[in-house]
């Protein structure tokens, strides 16, 4: 369906062919209001998936709201990288042990978990509302997640178990390039978006304390912005014990997932 066909489909609680069978009739009162409400917030720049309540992402439908990051296409390609390396460990006969830094919706816990049977996934963030719609997607999906409230590895209760994986998808946008991105991402929580001033603060802080975090040629998996591999390859090269073993690139020929290994 198009984006109209979806707005319409789910105010008027119908299914596409409907809207075209139908579409001589009037509309009562309450649905024209309704309809009117939806879409002078669409114009206005208001993401459709926050009007929905709902985003699709790696084939399955995740509640959002303003308190949390609307999953994006390329998030996919965190996935499927982190997923092919548990795959791997669990063909080795291991449980994979496997921490998300800055889950948000837990799109990308909740997509592991679920094609993972088995695995033990913790997830954190530094939003307690985040962690609340990210609990609700784990009930809809019913999946067993830790979900934890804290600032990346500064939080508590984190159990310290050395993990095969650490996964994130850390806000790296250059503080001054926020503004200038398109309307819908004004409605989007800035402190998922905001990277700092050369969008890489995260990286710095994630890469300075991951190594105590994983096992043994434990992988660093984390999603990177345009023009942004050359510097965070600077920052794991800078005494960070990370090696980077693969770089996956997006459907727009970018580089978007860094793989890191711990090394000694």
């Amino acid at each position: 369906m198009n984006e109209a066909e979806l707005l319409f489909s789910r105010v008027l609680n119908c299914d596409r062919v409907s809207l075209y069978l139908n579409k001589k009739d009037k509309l009562g009162a309450q649905s024209g209001a309704l309809v009117s409400s939806v879409l002078r917030k669409r114009i206005s720049g208001y993401p459709l998936q926050y009007i929905l309540g709902k985003a699709d992402f790696f084939g399955r439908e995740f509640l959002v709201n303003e308190s949390v990051l609307i999953p994006r296409p390329e998030t996919e390609i965190l996935v499927e990288t982190a997923l092919k390396i548990g795959l791997r460990l669990k063909a080795k006969g291991l449980r994979p042990d496997m921490l998300e830094l800055g889950t948000g919706s837990g799109c990308v816990a909740i997509s592991l978990a679920k094609e993972l049977p088995g695995a033990n996934v913790i997830a954190t963030d530094i939003s307690e509302k985040a962690l609340g719609v990210a609990r609700k997607n784990g009930r809809l999906h019913n999946v067993k997640i830790n979900f934890v409230q804290g600032n990346l590895f500064n939080t508590h209760p984190l159990p310290f178990t050395p993990y095969h994986l650490i996964i994130s998808n850390p806000p790296y946008i250059p503080s001054g390039e926020i503004n200038k991105l398109q309307p819908e991402i004004a409605y989007e929580p800035r402190q998922a978006l905001d990277g700092g001033k050369d969008g890489l603060d995260y990286y710095r802080r994630i890469a300075g304390q991951c190594s105590a975090y994983l096992k043994e040629e434990g992988v660093l998996v984390f999603e990177i912005g345009f023009g942004q591999y050359e510097e965070i390859e600077k920052i794991l090269q800078k005494g960070a014990k990370l090696q980077i073993i693969d770089v996956i690139r997006d459907y727009a020929d970018i580089r978007r997932v860094i793989v890191a290994q711990k090394v000694k």
